[in-house]
């Protein structure tokens, strides 16, 4: 047997295009993958295939969801999955993780723990560790949603399993932010950040059954008090606390209403297209800044010049605008020798 003779062949933009477009499996893994790389030679015929694929894009429903530790995500996304799948939808849930890396990670494990929604022929599970990188994960998994958009999959979920900035990037990428909270001790609003509640459009507590059920309610009634006097997530909607139980599915039909109520009325007063538009023209703005900062620090002559200057700065030797201005002309000079 020939040396290299079971390695796979090298699939062209239009190839990578129509395995996506056809939905086959393989075909979408590979394209993600292709986009997620972050060798040079790779960019070119990413973007090939991202610009063919682009026509196809835009007709999901996006959702968020984020939630505090053992609120039971994986369980109820997975619910929730499981009967769309079951409606006649196709269902993809991607994933935000700025704790994970490449081969370890709590979203490696989410997948395994959503054994049943992986397995089912309308559903794909994808997980996007960023290696500690959230704004990489977050530009990547922007680029994954379209992709699997143009593979037909009309029902978007983007989990965030982190905390903190991690929210506020799936809030610019979905349509539709759902938190999922759990009951306890009484003081179920400790130590929640208000800047979560502003930019929910709906609040769902979980594990609602059992003992819990009347906690539960008492929540809801606590939550909802707490979202009133907050300023709104998307105009003309009212942010609503619910309760709901993965596991034994009460109040998850809930869910899906809720979401189709919300894009019924966003669709109705002009935001949900405009939102979108707003969020493109917000990536657009965020890769250049990217592309800028990128082609500043890969560049060894400026780096080296960086840390003088920066020493020099420290010492006192030299004034902060002074030495970011010299640095700016030497980097307008590089790319002007490039240029020709």
């Amino acid at each position: 047997m020939r040396m290299g003779s079971t390695q796979k062949k090298k699939l062209t933009p239009s190839q990578h295009v129509e395995g996506v477009r056809k939905g086959h499996r393989a075909s979408i893994a590979q394209t993600i993958t292709l986009i997620e790389s972050s060798a040079a030679k790779h960019f070119e015929d990413a973007q090939s295939v991202l610009e063919q694929l682009m026509p196809y894009t835009g007709k999901s429903i996006r959702i968020g969801i984020t939630g505090v530790p053992g609120a039971g995500k994986s369980t109820l996304i997975e619910e929730l999955g499981m009967q769309l799948c079951e409606s006649g939808f196709k269902v993809a849930v991607l994933a935000v993780d700025p704790s994970s890396s490449v081969n370890r990670g709590s979203i490696l494990g989410d997948k395994t723990r959503m054994g049943r929604l992986s397995k089912h022929p309308d559903a794909y599970v994808r997980p996007s560790p960023t290696g500690g990188n959230l704004g990489g994960v977050a530009k990547k998994t922007r680029e994954t949603m379209l992709v699997c958009e143009a593979a037909g999959y009309d029902v978007i979920i983007i989990e965030t399993v982190g905390v903190g900035q991690s929210e506020l990037t799936v809030r610019s990428l979905v349509d539709f932010f759902m938190v999922l909270m759990l009951t306890g001790g009484g003081d179920e609003l400790q130590g929640i950040k208000k800047g979560l509640m502003e930019i929910a459009d709906a609040v769902f507590i979980n594990k609602a059954d059992g003992s819990n059920k009347q906690p539960a309610e008492l929540a809801k009634a606590e939550y909802n008090r707490l979202l009133h006097f907050l300023q709104q997530a998307s105009p003309g909607w009212e942010t609503k606390a619910y309760t709901v139980s993965a596991l034994t599915g009460e109040g998850m039909d809930n869910i899906w209403n809720v979401i189709q109520s919300f894009k019924q009325t966003m669709k109705g007063n002009g935001h949900f297209d405009q939102r979108r538009r707003e969020q493109v023209s917000e990536w657009m703005e965020r890769l250049m800044i990217d592309e800028l900062t990128s082609s500043f620090y890969q560049n060894e002559q400026l780096q080296e010049h960086f840390a003088q200057n920066k020493k020099l700065v420290q010492d006192g030797e030299k004034p902060l605008r002074k030495a970011i201005q010299e640095l700016m002309e030497e980097y307008r000079q590089i790319q002007q020798k490039k240029e020709k």
